[in-house]
């Protein structure tokens, strides 16, 4: 038997006024909103990031040059995955611009994908990526670094994490590009089971963002482009630097 799914939202049905929809949104927790009046799938009290996705979503857009860009990583054989932020030095508003997960191929690939987004961002990795995998016995850490890519082991604080997130979350500070397709939907089923434990399940990408977040002030840098350059200076035995933005420095 054949299934197939039609998503509808109050914009299909012609005899809710204007008035009327406003009053039902109105009644509903603001987590079930995107669900009730947009047909969009949501957990509801399980769900760990009780937050509409139209509060956090926002339309793709260039990236200044100057703004601070990082990674956070979760390996594994069945899914490999990679989340990217940006973010506003002035503001400190973050943005997820970019995913990647794909699984059952060889570090390299993974590798290659990751450098293509730029060789020089630093990434927060799994700490159980310096575990001694089954396959080969080797350490995935060693092979991502030996691969070229600036890795540094992360805070893996499952609950204080989650804390974090959900504090920038409710408070405006990371939205997520709408083209992290992938990333909404781990996001939106994204749960606690009946104990309160956290569901490992399709949640790589959510693992990533975590790491990310945890290590930001340790892994955030700005383009090699954009980076002080040291110059020598007038005087002997001396450097000194060449006028750019101050909170810059040691991140050459």
């Amino acid at each position: 038997m054949s299934r197939f799914l039609i998503q509808l939202d109050w914009d299909d049905a012609p005899h809710l006024s204007d008035e009327v929809k406003a009053e039902l949104l109105a009644a509903i927790p603001e987590y079930q909103r995107d669900a009730r009046s947009k047909g969009i799938p949501q957990l509801g009290s399980g769900a760990i990031y009780p937050i509409p996705r139209s509060n956090i979503e926002v339309a793709d857009f260039e990236i200044p040059e100057f703004w601070e860009r990082w990674y956070g990583m979760d390996v594994g054989w069945n899914a490999t995955a990679v989340v990217w932020f940006a973010r506003n030095p002035d503001t400190t508003e973050t943005f997820i611009t970019s995913v990647y997960k794909l699984g059952k191929e060889r570090p390299v690939i993974h590798a290659s994908a990751i450098k293509a987004r730029g060789e020089w961002l630093k990434g927060g990795i799994d700490p159980a990526s310096r575990g001694r995998s089954q396959a080969d016995g080797t350490q995935l850490f060693e092979v991502y670094r030996n691969e070229g890519l600036h890795l540094y082991v992360a805070d893996n604080s499952v609950e204080s994490g989650i804390y974090k997130i959900w504090q920038k979350l409710a408070n405006g500070l990371l939205k997520v590009f709408k083209s992290c397709i992938s990333w909404f939907d781990e996001f939106q089923i994204y749960r606690r089971d009946q104990k309160g434990k956290v569901v490992k399940d399709k949640d790589h990408l959510m693992d990533a963002m975590r790491y990310g977040i945890m290590s930001e002030d340790e892994l955030a840098d700005v383009p090699v482009s954009r980076r002080r350059k040291v110059v020598e200076s007038d005087f002997p035995g001396q450097r000194t630097y060449n006028q750019q933005t101050t909170a810059w420095m040691g991140k050459i």
